[in-house]
């Protein structure tokens, strides 16, 4: 009798199995067709296959850059303009930048080149198969906090354009996205590819007309000081880069895209590349672009029209108006500016919803052994979304994101150490990223370790512990621990907690001539579907005659025992003689 309660699969299936008895495993045949139709699971908790991934890797660029058009950037700019001056918070925003973009080059590599999303990447770069919960749950977090901003954003552009109270306001930017989001890649690829240029239009002409129009404004901008003495300080630079740097995340959003890419082949290398660096790491350089912006629309709001309006002037509805009054009529004004704000709402928070439905179900799944649907998830990740707006977390917007900013980037830090370093300079971990289980052992010190140690110091630094001096350099700590911490537990530890196994049981390679994911298709004999070869492990139960059998990494998810789970390898001289033993048992039984 199978211990897999409900095997979820998706329509990269070939035949279908029959009602009931598969060898002798009964698997709810009825339940898995169901999610077989399902277009909710969208792969969230395995590889994506090749029959799902037909799109260009230029179609995949773009909707991965359509996720980007958050206004929360904006905000962040604004914020920290108005607190450290326009000098001190464009040299944070450029620091944070970079930082940004080399953390995030090999962990999208991953995701774009081995298309796993980044809790699948987390498993084998330090983590292991239930140690990636820590980081899931992090990124699940960031998605409800970043979905509130943006949501509150689009209830202050409706109070402003229509007078409607603020809550209703959050509702309505709550529940408008779930239509989207329910039908998974496939809308959000056309939603993204069709809003964009109109986002663009709407964002940028206007500016542009005021930079070239108004030569005034652009030397306000330069020389504002905000709250600060005017000068340029390491500190207030940090601070302001510190509050830049809990957008990190959006790097797995990012991935959650590009894990659809096509395999990277001789005809379409240039493009593939060219996609993977504007819509991967390069997200940075258009979010950044943006929080630059933000600064220049407070400061135009604060020194052109307003002085009064302090920190009112960090929201992007008000920024939007202004910009647009100075061109327009007012009516006309109020309508563009808040067809932008709606547009750029749906356009991000449809993958902030996305993203954290796959975040919560891929936990789940994993400690519950049962997958109930994407759905219940959507509305999970909403409902915190709504507590958070209504909670008025917007005004707290550069305490939350710079106290989250030490979690976040200890968390993302450490993942980019472990392929960085520890598999390729150190190669003390697997090269090639490995999600399975069965091949994973449970826990891997490496990643909890390095992420619990940089945490630590760095929010205690944050909270003042070691003196009012350090406190602005809490996310650098949190850097700095990453960096230490990540190769010195994997040496200590040898590296012995990595891999349980080094073989999967399976002749056939995983990759093919051009080192894409090979496209094998075996079946699994425990849910009768077929998967891709990278999905598939040799399982512990020989067939009839003694054959051996194959099983999908889902199935195994889903398996609330061993049953099908090999045995791990021994190391040394002992190595062969237990995997006899091993199956010679499972021959008896």
């Amino acid at each position: 009798m199978t211990h897999v309660r409900n095997a979820v699969v998706t329509p990269d299936r070939e035949d279908a199995p029959t009602q009931g008895a598969l060898g002798d495993a009964t698997v709810s045949t009825d339940n898995a067709r169901a999610a077989a139709e399902d277009s909710l699971e969208d792969y969230a908790f395995r590889y994506v296959p090749r029959t799902f991934r037909r799109w260009s890797a230029a179609s995949v660029g773009a909707t991965a850059l359509g996720s980007i058009a958050f206004l929360a950037d904006f905000s962040i700019g604004a914020s920290i303009g108005i607190d450290h001056g326009t000098s001190n918070a464009v040299l944070g925003i450029v620091f944070a930048s970079v930082i940004i973009l080399i953390v995030g080059v090999p962990v999208a590599y991953y995701g774009a080149r081995y298309n796993l999303d980044l809790d699948l990447i987390a498993r084998g770069a330090g983590f292991g198969y239930y140690g990636s919960i820590i980081t899931t749950v992090i990124f699940a977090g960031f998605t409800c906090i970043f979905f509130a901003l943006e949501g509150a954003i689009m209830a202050q552009g409706l109070q402003l354009a229509t007078g409607m109270p603020l809550w209703l306001g959050y509702l309505i930017s709550t529940v408008v996205v779930i239509p989207i989001v329910i039908y998974g890649m496939r809308a959000l690829e056309r939603l993204q590819f069709w809003t964009t240029p109109l986002w663009l239009a709407l964002a940028l002409l206007p500016l542009l007309w005021i930079v070239v129009s108004d030569p005034e404004a652009v030397r306000a901008f330069t020389s504002f000081t905000g709250e600060s003495d005017g000068s340029i300080s390491f500190g207030a630079v940090i601070s302001s880069a510190a509050v830049c740097f809990a957008l990190t995340p959006q790097l797995a959003e990012q991935i959650d895209y590009l894990r659809a890419m096509p395999p990277r082949t001789p005809s379409n290398t240039r493009s593939w590349w060219a996609s993977f660096a504007f819509a991967g790491p390069g997200w940075i350089v258009f979010s950044g672009t943006k929080q630059v912006i933000g600064v220049f629309l407070a400061v135009y709001l604060l020194v052109k029209v307003e002085p009064t309006l302090g920190h009112e002037a960090t929201e992007p509805a008000k920024q939007f108006v202004v910009m647009y009054q100075t061109l327009l009529p007012d009516w006309l004004a109020i309508v563009l500016a808040l067809v932008l704000i709606v547009v750029a709402q749906v356009k991000i928070n449809v993958t902030n919803a996305y993203s954290g439905s796959l975040a919560w179900s891929n936990v789940f799944t994993r400690v519950a052994k049962h997958y109930p649907g994407r759905t219940i998830f959507v509305l999970f990740n909403l409902v915190i979304a709504y507590v958070l707006m209504m909670l008025d977390v917007f005004t707290l917007i550069s305490f939350v994101l710079s106290l989250y900013a030490n979690v976040v980037m200890a968390w993302l830090v450490t993942i980019a150490t472990d392929i960085a370093i520890n598999k390729w300079v150190l190669r003390i971990s697997p090269r090639f990223p490995e999600f399975r289980r069965g091949m994973l052992h449970d826990w891997n010190p490496v990643g909890p370790v390095s992420v619990g140690l940089a945490s630590v110091l760095s929010l205690l630094a944050f909270a003042g512990v070691f003196g009012a001096a350090v406190k602005p350099f809490s996310v650098l700590i949190a850097i700095g621990v990453a960096v230490v911490a990540t190769p010195a537990v994997a040496l200590a530890t040898r590296g012995r907690y990595y891999l349980r196994r080094r073989s999967d049981g399976i002749d056939s390679p995983r990759f093919d001539d051009n080192g894409n994911p090979s496209g094998e298709r075996l079946r699994c004999h425990v849910t009768g579907y077929t998967f891709e070869r990278p999905d598939m492990l040799a399982s512990a139960e020989r067939g009839p005659h003694g054959e051996v059998q194959y099983v999908s990494s889902l199935a195994l998810t889903l398996d609330d025992s061993d049953h099908y789970v090999l045995p791990p390898e021994v190391a040394g001289p002992l190595r062969r003689a237990a995997t006899r033993r091993a199956s010679q048992r499972r021959g008896e039984t």
